[in-house]
């Protein structure tokens, strides 16, 4: 038995919600309707995948796992939607996504001298955009940074990068040229919510306001509501007149990497993925990222 697509994002509406009631609104159908599809889709697999008690909607241990697999699958379906749109109107056009302080333009040039009749459209990403905007084909491939959910995708590594602490300009430490670690532990910081991905040996307790972006980060760095550790091409790309930025030698580096997904077949693509790790070697060898470097030089300055 084929998987129904639309039963599936039925089943996904409920699972997210957990209540018939609000899954049924959002999908704008009536609950009847929506509680027949379930059990449709529980007949068509051969197995409950909800369970109803006093207590609320729960999941079946095989509902929790269609909802893991459902995610991937409904974004792929999405992508071939996209790509067959785009074919349709005869276009060979690309778009690259990629993460603040990552420069696009040595690979696009690259790629230009091989393929001049291809458009390449950029597309800044912020952390929670990279899988799935890679997944739903809103971009073809991604210039992403660790951590990432890699379910769908091949990544391949691309450099790294030394990270800096980012600090309120009447911090303590913030007319040293460096510092370490152990100077920072304790400082509450401005990350995200799985804490398990912060760069430190040392946990740090959450500030409380999740920022999205290096902007935002910024503005509650300022505002004296935390510290947060940023890739050093930050201090290039970005500058704040109450933050400064400050290197801390012993943390570990920010991992950049290329992704796209497994199921994208496009020698075009392809070729844009090998232009992209060819110009990331020209640079490293010319100089490790001496852009980079001088902003790295400038680190304890601001504004």
């Amino acid at each position: 038995m084929d998987l129904d697509l639309r039963k599936l994002r039925y089943f996904v509406a409920v699972a997210d919600k957990l209540h018939f009631g609000r899954a049924a609104d959002e999908l704008h159908i009536a609950q009847p309707v929506l509680s027949r599809q379930i059990r449709a889709l529980e007949k068509d697999l051969g197995t409950p995948l909800l369970t109803r008690d006093s207590h609320g909607v729960l999941l079946t241990d095989a509902g929790r796992q269609l909802l893991t697999d459902a995610g991937p699958l409904l974004a792929s379906a999405q992508a071939a939607r996209r790509r067959v749109t785009v074919a349709a109107r005869g276009s060979r056009r690309i778009t690259v996504g990629f993460r603040a302080g990552i420069a696009v333009a040595p690979a696009i040039q690259r790629f230009a001298t091989e393929h001049p009749d291809v458009p390449v459209d950029v597309q800044r990403i912020e952390g929670d955009d990279q899988a799935p905007m890679l997944l739903d084909g809103r971009i073809d491939i991604g210039y992403v940074r660790l951590p990432i959910d890699e379910a769908g995708l091949r990544v391949a590594p691309l450099y790294t990068e030394p990270r800096v602490a980012v600090l309120p300009v009447g911090h303590r430490w913030a007319g040293k040229k460096e510092v370490t670690e152990a100077d920072l532990v304790g400082e509450p910081l401005i990350w995200h919510a799985d804490t398990s991905t912060q760069p430190t040996r040392h946990p740090h307790p959450n500030a409380g306001y999740l920022a999205r972006g290096v902007d935002e980060t910024l503005e509650h760095v300022a505002a004296g509501r935390g510290i947060s550790f940023l890739p050093r091409s930050a201090t290039v790309f970005y500058s704040h007149p109450d933050v400064i930025y400050v290197p801390v030698p012993d943390l570990a580096p920010d991992q950049v990497c290329l992704a796209v997904p497994v199921s994208r077949v496009s020698p075009v693509v392809d070729d844009f993925f090998t232009a992209a790790q060819a110009a990331a070697e020209i640079t490293a060898e010319c100089g490790n990222y001496e852009m980079w470097q001088r902003g790295g030089d400038a680190a304890a300055m601001h504004g």
